[in-house]
């Protein structure tokens, strides 16, 4: 199923997100706080998901999308980065059965190319696996990023077009939507970056226009449900015009406003 985006029409709005997307730094900090191995704080991290997982399933949060491994994160050092793909089968190994056992939803996107075949292959039984399950879906953005994401969508849109004789004289948010990583989901309600920095990081750079932005100083492996909590109730506090004025979503849900904006 694709869904529309907010910039084409007024999504329903309600006190908690449809989906949740994070990205989930601060693990290196947080074991060098510690004075262990930068290792150590990835292993932390893991158990912060674990928890995220579980906290989004109370809330009736459908979408979950976790940024684990960005394409500049090869940049770091060359042991580190083989510390995570390992790290990434070993959670794989252990998580998945307890995600489908739970009727989660596990998805992978990304450029996967550079991944070796058993890690490919365990990422493609995983989502084999869990497919059907609908209590929430899982993704896990891996190699990926947001220019990439777009690129690849209009390289596919256009070799679809010539493969089908159709021309295309320019491309439109319609042609290109369904070949986006996550057409399979709405665009994110609520973006959360731990650790203190206020950046995207080249993360869903598209899916994220009109999505609610939270940022914390809290390192990802101290994230905890409590956390979660606090950063949806903020989000229910907000009040997503879309562009339009406070005025007009006051009248839209039959409430009066005395106060008005003109800022999207």
């Amino acid at each position: 199923m694709n869904y529309e985006s907010p910039t084409q029409v007024i999504p329903a709005f309600t006190s908690v997100p449809r989906h949740v997307a994070i990205v989930m730094d601060g693990n290196g900090r947080w074991a060098k706080n510690r004075f262990m191995p930068r290792v150590a704080g990835h292993k932390r991290g893991v158990e912060a998901v674990r928890e995220t997982v579980k906290t989004c399933g109370e809330l009736g949060i459908e979408y979950l999308t976790l940024f684990a491994f960005s394409s500049e994160n090869w940049r770091r050092p060359a042991e580190e980065v083989s510390v995570l793909m390992q790290l990434f089968l070993v959670a794989l190994d252990n998580e998945v059965a307890k995600l489908h056992a739970n009727g989660i939803r596990f998805k992978v996107i990304g450029d996967l190319t550079r991944f070796d075949a058993r890690l490919r292959d365990k990422i493609a039984a995983s989502e084999a696996l869990t497919e059907s399950n609908t209590a929430l879906t899982l993704t896990v953005a891996a190699n990926y990023g947001g220019r990439w994401d777009i690129l690849q969508a209009m390289n596919k849109a256009q070799k679809e077009c010539v493969s089908a004789n159709r021309e295309v004289s320019e491309f439109t948010e319609d042609l290109l939507t369904p070949y986006l990583s996550m057409a399979y989901a709405p665009e994110p309600d609520l973006f959360i970056r731990t650790g203190g920095e206020q950046r995207l990081s080249n993360f869903l750079i598209w899916q994220l226009a009109y999505t609610e932005f939270y940022f914390t100083p809290e390192l990802w492996p101290d994230f905890g449900r409590s956390s979660l909590i606090r950063a949806v109730d903020s989000y229910g506090k907000r009040e997503r015009r879309f562009g339009r004025t406070s005025d007009q979503l006051a009248a839209s849900l039959g409430i009066s406003s005395d106060c008005t904006s003109d800022a999207a």
